[in-house]
């Protein structure tokens, strides 16, 4: 059967089950990059201030005065000291969840197969019970393939962090008469560098659990094969949501293939879809048809304003004129170090086709 109304419920209640549980670890992280700025920021305005001091001329200091200088060198150590312990934190706390979400992926996919039966089949509580439930090793599995990923991927952030502290340093800013304002901009210069380490270690924590999540109703998909037609990409269909996953969203697959494949904090679900219910040995019933939203009519149904933030100008003018489709916004990108993901289609790559 295609989704109905009660399959497009759960789906909402799953995603603002996941929401949550993400949340609530990118929030802790924020939580502690404040508390460890917080910290070295006061190292940091007492070492900018000393090194300004020492400029000459009005020049920004020479890179052999700022190495030289004992606070900035300590405040330096003291950022990488940070930085290293909050990659190890993050890591811990990402991982912390995973079991839990992956167990909770599983669930919820049964329960996404059972919404799609007849009421003769028996009610959904009975129809998810009886489901096979995916083998706990594969969970497993699934947890330390995205503990590796994430210790790998944070591993290099503090180093990556401080490089580009000193690379902020030595880039320096303009004094003008008054070095307190110079202190000052640098100072804020270090903090967004030093923040930049928190914007990864998020993004890190987003993706991968979301991930997880994903790999694990593949999984229990697989354990019930024999109920599934496929499963279909399902966009969150909002002002958020980019070109690329519109286009994919309601696309059919193959039930042994993995996905969705969005992009880095990819916002998109897997729905598996039952076989008919004729097939099922279900006879005489009609089927209702599938509820899902039409990604293009609810694009074209938004304010130009909205279409605008979502498209840009030019992405939308080629849609527009029907000089591109809506199949040619979704491109699939391959990376180093991670898996395959559909990704917009660059502006210039729609202009040149």
């Amino acid at each position: 059967m295609a989704v109905n109304r009660e399959t497009l419920r759960l789906l909402r209640s799953m995603r603002v089950a996941v929401d949550k549980t993400v949340d609530a670890a990118t929030n802790d992280l924020v939580k502690a990059w404040v508390y460890a700025w917080d910290n070295l920021s006061r190292d940091w305005e007492l070492a900018l201030t000393d090194l300004i001091a020492q400029s000459q001329d009005g020049a920004w200091p020479t890179r052999s005065t700022i190495y030289r200088a004992e606070r900035v060198l300590k405040a330096l150590d003291a950022t990488q000291d940070a930085l290293e312990r909050l990659a190890r934190e993050a890591g811990v706390r990402i991982v912390e969840d995973l079991s839990g979400i992956t167990t909770e992926a599983a669930e919820w996919q049964a329960r996404l197969t059972a919404s799609q039966m007849p009421a003769q089949a028996g009610t959904q509580a009975t129809l998810t019970a009886s489901f096979n439930r995916v083998d706990p090793d594969a969970l497993a599995a699934i947890v330390n393939r995205t503990t590796q990923q994430v210790t790998s991927t944070l591993l290099p952030l503090s180093m990556e962090a401080t490089a580009s502290m000193n690379a902020a340093l030595l880039r320096g800013v303009a004094l003008g008469e008054n070095p307190k304002t110079a202190a000052r901009a640098m100072l804020k210069r270090i903090e967004s560098t030093f923040n930049g380490g928190l914007t990864r270690a998020m993004n890190v924590a987003r993706t991968e659990m979301l991930d997880a999540h994903r790999g694990a109703a593949y999984a229990q998909d697989q354990a019930n094969a024999d109920v599934l037609a496929g499963w279909e990409w399902s966009a969150s269909l909002d002002r958020r949501t980019c070109p690329s996953c519109l286009a994919q969203h309601g696309r059919q697959h193959p039930i042994d293939e993995p996905g969705p494949y969005d992009h880095q904090q990819g916002r998109c679900a897997r729905v598996p879809v039952t076989k008919s219910w004729a097939e099922l040995g279900f006879k005489g019933i009609t089927e209702p048809k599938s509820l899902t939203q039409d990604a293009r009519a609810w694009f074209d149904g938004l304010p130009e304003k909205d279409q605008l933030q979502i498209m840009g100008p030019a992405r939308l003018e080629l849609l527009k004129s029907g000089d591109i489709g809506w199949d040619d916004l979704s491109q699939r990108r391959t990376a180093t170090g991670w898996r395959d993901s559909y990704t917009v289609t660059p502006v210039s790559a729609l202009a040149s086709a």
